[in-house]
């Protein structure tokens, strides 16, 4: 593993300590955070313990909107009740010429769920006080899935492919603008909306391909308002981009019967990039959450894969004594319930607290065009608002269930991908982060560069899950240039050793 930084983190923090042993100074300065850390463990008991009730609470007020609105109880995965003891639930299939049922096991004995690729966080979340009074030691766990549950699963998932989605009027709860709705008109409600840049140069140059793929709750502009304007001539003279929005999110479809699970993810980036514009060899790049989706892309299309580059990589290596609960590890890694820091703060309302989330969506992404006008007032446009499109056009339904399906419900899949990046591809793999990223740890990509010894990991001072890119994208534009420069010297040599 090459570590490009000043310091790795262990010396740093072994230098800290051992500078201040001695000094008085120091050791209040241990003492305070101390205290801090103690504040913060308190403020936030009480504050998820409100956010435990006030979910409840917000569970019963949507049934009742939802039906006052458009005629319809919606499920939720509120209706999942959890119990000692094994729970097994059949989902019959939808026809008889559909596949097998569906099987929700859930038992002390095989701590496994089977149930497509869905996360059990999703209906498997305890609350703060539950989890405070448990005994200690891991646990998997085991539930008893409701009928509404079953039906809710057993028409989104039972199918061999994703099915249409449904045009009209979106869930009143979001929002209808034309950046957001526009797919429901058109011809590309199959398709994924792909920003694609094409080379500038003339026909006859040979030209690759590279593939872009944006993190949770963001979008392609997150890559095509920062480092594809900061490509040097040559780069954009050379390479074909492709700036996908997943599905979900940005201008790409939404669908309101999909589980946003990662086949769904990896098979429209798939339709909508590589099968409609029959990329054969190309080049990799993904933040935060596409990490796993250019991971399993790279695993299904090994000899395909020219580099891989990943920032902020969600990988967490699950201890074995957690084996049996290994999306529930990852829920509180990514989501700790604390209030301090802020990202942590809205990490935790996002992944534990599906009502609570969906208000969220309902101040904030239903109504992105008037923070955008309010955002533009205060800085009297001399700010980009680019970022507020990226975080701002999703649904809830799309962010709950990518957030539960993806970054949790691929935690027992991490170290199968890597392994396979590790011993059978023979292609650049290189790794970014922010030393300040508060969000996901710089461990996280330490982990991935021990997993991948040949992976080049890249640390960057005073940077965080955003500012990694935003702020230096010149720098890092120019680190991905080198990085393609060299697949293709690498590429060259091995086609002139055959």
């Amino acid at each position: 593993m090459h570590i490009a930084t000043t310091t790795c983190v262990w010396q740093e923090k072994a230098a800290a300590m051992g500078a201040g042993a001695g000094d008085v100074a120091a050791r209040w300065r241990v003492a305070a955070v101390a205290l801090l850390g103690a504040v913060n463990c308190v403020v936030s008991f009480v504050v998820f313990s409100f956010l435990d009730l006030l979910d409840m609470v917000l569970c019963v007020v949507y049934k009742v909107v939802d039906y006052a609105v458009e005629a319809e109880w919606k499920a939720c995965y509120c209706s999942a009740a959890a119990r000692d003891g094994a729970a097994a639930i059949f989902v019959p299939p939808a026809s008889a010429s559909a596949p097998g049922p569906k099987v929700v096991r859930l038992s002390p004995s095989s701590a496994k769920m089977q149930l497509e690729d869905v996360s059990d966080t999703l209906y498997v979340r305890p609350s703060l006080l539950s989890d405070a009074t448990k005994k200690s030691g891991p646990a998997a766990p085991s539930l008893t899935v409701s009928p509404a549950i079953a039906e809710l699963i057993r028409g989104k998932i039972g199918r061999a492919a994703p099915r249409p989605p449904r045009h009209g009027a979106p869930c009143w709860s979001d929002c209808d603008c034309k950046v957001c709705h526009s797919w429901s008109a058109s011809s590309r409600s199959s398709h994924l909306y792909v920003h694609v840049q094409s080379p500038t140069t003339a026909s006859g140059v040979e030209t690759e391909d590279v593939v872009f793929v944006h993190g949770f709750i963001s979008s392609s502009v997150f890559w095509t308002e920062t480092v594809f304007p900061a490509f040097s001539e040559a780069a954009k003279g050379r390479y074909r981009m492709f700036a996908v929005d997943l599905l979900g999110f940005g201008r790409s479809p939404k669908p309101a019967d999909s589980l946003y699970t990662l086949r769904e993810h990896v098979e429209m980036i798939e339709r909508s990039v590589l099968q409609r514009y029959r990329l054969r060899k190309f080049h990799v790049v993904a933040h935060s959450l596409g990490s796993v989706l250019a991971l399993a892309l790279a695993v299904k299309y090994p000899d395909a894969v020219q580099s891989l580059t990943l920032l902020a990589p969600p990988y967490f290596p699950v201890p074995e004594e957690e084996a049996g609960a290994a999306t529930q590890y990852v829920m509180r890694r990514v989501a700790p319930r604390r209030v301090w820091p802020p990202i942590a703060f809205g990490a935790s309302m996002a992944c534990w607290y599906e009502h609570v989330s969906r208000t969220i969506c309902l101040t904030i992404c239903r109504h992105h065009r008037t923070w955008d006008r309010l955002f533009r007032l205060f800085t009297r446009n001399r700010m980009r608002t680019f970022l507020i499109e990226a975080f701002m056009c999703h649904t809830h339904n799309a962010a709950w269930h990518t957030l539960h399906n993806i970054i949790c419900g691929s935690a027992g899949k991490m170290d199968s991908y890597l392994d396979v990046v590790a011993g059978q591809l023979a292609c650049e793999v290189a790794v970014f982060h922010g030393r300040d990223d508060e969000l996901l740890p710089v461990e996280c990509t330490l982990a991935v560069g021990a997993r991948v010894p040949r992976a080049r990991v890249t640390v960057y001072d005073h940077k965080d899950h955003i500012t990694i890119i935003v702020g230096q994208e010149k720098l890092f534009a120019t680190e991905l240039e080198d990085i393609w420069r060299r697949s293709a010297a690498a590429a060259a040599a091995a086609a002139d050793g055959e």
